[in-house]
């Protein structure tokens, strides 16, 4: 087998966030798991992922803007990963703007884990 795919979570909820964790190492990814959007940013300077899973509430820099960012990264490869939102407030956001932001999926809370499965399966798929 290949070597696994590299999953980066940022999920401000610990408890989402080693429930996501577990499932999907069980799954052969590799985790990295970080609690804002600024997380993010730093630890894609130094190091590559095949996807993220972005909470869309979090302290310091949220989910949307969050993806802008990541989308707007000078390295072409970086600024195209796929990227899944996660959110509890669904209805604070239409499935458009969370295409326009960016986002290639999007998660409901509560966390349907098969359909996290699903999801990053689907689009680490290359």
């Amino acid at each position: 087998m290949s070597a696994s795919k590299r999953v980066l979570i940022a999920e401000d909820s610990s408890v989402i966030q080693n429930l996501a964790r577990k499932i999907l190492e069980f799954q052969n990814y590799d985790i990295t798991a970080v609690k804002n959007g600024e997380q993010v940013l730093q630890i894609l300077e130094k190091e590559d992922f095949n996807i993220l899973l972005l909470d869309i509430n979090m302290p310091l820099m949220d989910g949307m803007e969050c993806v802008r960012r990541v989308r707007a990264l000078p390295e072409k490869e970086k600024a195209s990963v796929p990227i899944v939102a996660i959110t509890g407030n669904a209805k604070n956001y239409t499935e458009e703007e969370f295409k326009t932001a960016g986002f290639n999926d999007v998660l409901v809370k509560p966390l349907n884990f098969d359909r996290l499965v699903e999801v990053v399966n689907q689009l680490t798929e290359k």
